[in-house]
Parts: C-alpha cells; sequence; structure tokens
C-alpha cells in the first residue's frame, strides 16, 4: 500500500545497528552503505492524496550516504 509521511518523524531512537540487523548483508548487497541502523518513530502518515492524516509508528533502516530506506508502518495509533 502506497502512504507519505506528512511532517517530521519524531521520538526517533535506534533499535538495532550493525551486525545485530538480520537483513544486513542484503542491505548492503543491494545498497551499498557500511554503517547501517534499523531505527523507529512517530509519524503522522497519509493514505490518500488529500485524505485524512493518521498517527503511526515507523520503521526503517538508514546508513550514512545511502539515507532512509524501506520505510514500513509497524502500528497505528
Amino acid at each position: 500500500m502506497n502512504w507519505d509521511v506528512v511532517g517530521l518523524i519524531t521520538n526517533r531512537e535506534t533499535i538495532a545497528e550493525g551486525n545485530s540487523i538480520r537483513e544486513l548483508k542484503r542491505l548492503r548487497d543491494h545498497y551499498g552503505g557500511t554503517t547501517w541502523r534499523k531505527k523507529k518513530g512517530i509519524a503522522m502518515v497519509r493514505f490518500l492524496p488529500g485524505g485524512p492524516t493518521v498517527k503511526a509508528e515507523v520503521h526503517g533502516y538508514e546508513a550514512h550516504g545511502v539515507g532512509k530506506i524501506e520505510m514500513k508502518i509497524k502500528t497505528l495509533l
């Protein structure tokens, strides 16, 4: 399902980094980068253009030089 983050992601925290990330080999093979972190935070998301926004907990990966990738909605709040 397509969705967009509206505004900033707040309450960001690292939940895994380096070798403790299960998908580390796939991330390095597909995107490159060396210092990967799995992060979570709270964001307002919108599912339809012009539709209502809802608060959700989002998870994703990021690495220096690559940026934020593979964001997913974990729970709606």
